[in-house]
């Protein structure tokens, strides 16, 4: 395979039935979709400007369009989703999932943020650009986390993204919201794991009784001034959260997992203008790395 080939043909012919064939709006087929598609993940991978695409996937324009429409209508999500549930249907999936996030920081060409920064109701509806284009601008300047669920082995099953300087803790809820495999047949999506493995930030009450009224084990280590302020109140404080030490060396998979994607430069560092895109972006390598245990 070449540097402009990503996709082998094992890979292909999964995701190929899950993407539009043509524009519903004019009923036009698409042409070359596989090649727009390898387009698409050369230019993350790559971290260039769209227009110095190679000519080989065509006309630039094109491949911009037909990932903002992706973006835009849900594709990549259908297609994660599909993956999702042929993949716990053959028990690859591993339920004691750890959650965390990560910072890209966002290139010049980013526009500058406007809206109510941290408002996280924003990202509940995961088809509509935010007000705030997911940008926050933090310590280190303006920025992008990206919030993750990965399953025991470090494939992503949530991925969501939020301005820089937004906490771990507030997202966190959100994340559980959002985590929803489809069964392979009849049924109900699986939306509950066995435990859920995080930091430090993720402690506070409401996370802990979030996940306890819904019958999931947390595995989320207590701060030092949590437990400090625990203690001095006594019996009031509260009994000592449960923590499983041993589970919890589990939880670097997740920062594997931020390793790999940021191996796409376009992803290290957030070039896209739209929140929209950027996480499309983001999602398509989720894509690539199950289809690289899906289709050997």
């Amino acid at each position: 395979m070449s540097r402009t080939e990503y996709l082998t043909d094992a890979q292909w012919s999964l995701i190929e039935p899950l993407l539009p064939s043509s524009d519903g709006r004019r009923g036009r087929p698409f042409r070359d979709n596989r090649r727009v598609v390898e387009g698409i993940v050369y230019r993350y991978r790559a971290g260039i400007a769209w227009r110095d695409l190679p000519a080989e996937f065509g006309p630039w324009q094109t491949i911009w369009k037909r990932h903002r429409r992706y973006a835009g209508d849900g594709t990549w999500d259908r297609v994660m989703a599909a993956l999702l549930a042929h993949a716990d249907a053959n028990g690859l999936v591993d339920w004691a999932v750890s959650v965390d996030s990560t910072i890209c920081r966002a290139h010049q060409h980013a526009p500058t943020s406007r809206g109510t920064q941290g408002d996280l109701s924003n990202y509940t509806n995961l088809l509509a650009e935010p007000a705030d284009h997911a940008l926050g601008r933090s310590r280190g300047g303006l920025g992008t986390k990206i919030h993750q669920v990965s399953d025991g082995n470090g494939r992503p099953l949530v991925l969501l993204i939020g301005p820089g300087q937004a906490g771990d803790s507030p997202m966190f809820p959100i994340l559980m919201q959002a985590l929803s495999v489809p069964r392979v047949g009849p049924g109900r999506p699986r939306t509950r794991p066995d435990a859920v493995l995080g930091d430090k930030a993720y402690s506070s009450k409401s996370n802990r009784a979030l996940l306890r009224s819904r019958g999931i084990e947390a595995v989320i280590a207590e701060p030092d001034d949590q437990r400090r302020n625990r203690l001095r109140r006594g019996s009031r404080g509260g009994r000592p959260v449960r923590f499983d030490a041993d589970k919890y060396k589990g939880r670097n998979v997740v920062e594997r997992s931020f390793a790999g994607i940021k191996q796409w430069r376009g992803l290290a560092t957030r070039y896209d203008k739209l929140a929209l895109t950027y996480r499309a972006g983001v999602l398509l390598s989720a894509v690539c790395a199950w289809l690289k245990h899906l289709a050997n």
